[in-house]
């Protein structure tokens, strides 16, 4: 997209298609005209792949599928769900960690980065990756969804199986494809405080991704959080 932006060596091959493609100039071209104009766009751009650039093709064990990055100063890092250290959890991430609590017996981390999760195969993937300052949904329908969709087949279709959790309408309709015979589909209401009550508390998504990680052969995910937010740089893929 820009430049200074760079790609993860397994998603640069099975994305080259949709970079060299017409939609992603006009995706571009776009966003380079909203900084022109003096529009502050959330996350950085060397930000905008950090899920991919965290979470190589290959190494991924559970996708967790959000909508847009957060549009407030200093929250999206490209990462769905997650904050930089330092910043206030969202309400919706407030109740993830309940739930997590709930289902898992973890206590909420005291920050709201997700970094860990990340780096041992859980895709933090939004369907768009870009957000003007203050403007909620602002980048939707400008080429985005089409890229993230491409993301989405080429993990259905590797030969490992895969848990998707689809938190909401808008990620159970995206992910509606994938292939529920050889991978798990986690669906359940959103985490938002509108709509958490009915159907999203007492869930067990995290637990239910394990079992099923277990059961396959792979490794589950270590859903505790390191109490300090930089050590999460450590922890290896």
């Amino acid at each position: 997209m820009e430049s200074s932006v760079t790609l993860e060596e397994s998603w640069k091959t099975v994305l080259a298609p949709e970079f060299s493609s017409s939609y992603m100039a006009e995706l571009k071209a776009f966003l380079l005209e909203e900084k022109r104009n003096g529009r502050q766009i959330f996350p950085k751009g060397a930000e905008y792949f950090r899920a991919l650039d965290l979470t190589p093709l290959e190494t991924v064990r559970v996708v967790i599928l959000g909508q847009d990055p957060y549009h407030g100063e200093g929250q999206a890092h490209g990462l769905s769900f997650s904050v930089k250290p330092g910043v206030r959890s969202p309400p919706s991430l407030v109740n993830i960690y309940k739930e997590l609590q709930n289902d898992l017996g973890i206590a909420p981390a005291r920050h709201g980065f997700l970094e860990s999760w990340a780096r041992q195969g859980v895709l933090l993937l939004n369907s768009v990756l870009t957000v003007e300052r203050a403007m909620a949904a602002s980048h939707q329908g400008k080429g985005w969804e089409r890229f993230t969709d491409a993301i989405i087949r080429a993990i259905n279709e590797q030969p490992h199986p895969v848990v998707f959790i689809l938190w909401g309408s808008y990620a159970q309709k995206k992910a509606a494809f994938v292939d529920r015979s050889r991978h798990l589909v986690i669906r359940s209401a959103h985490p938002s405080p509108l709509s958490a009550h009915n159907g999203f508390f007492g869930s067990k998504p995290f637990s239910k991704a394990n079992d099923f990680l277990v059961a396959n052969g792979r490794e589950p995910i270590d859903w505790a959080l390191p109490a300090n937010p930089e050590a999460q740089a450590q922890v290896s893929v």
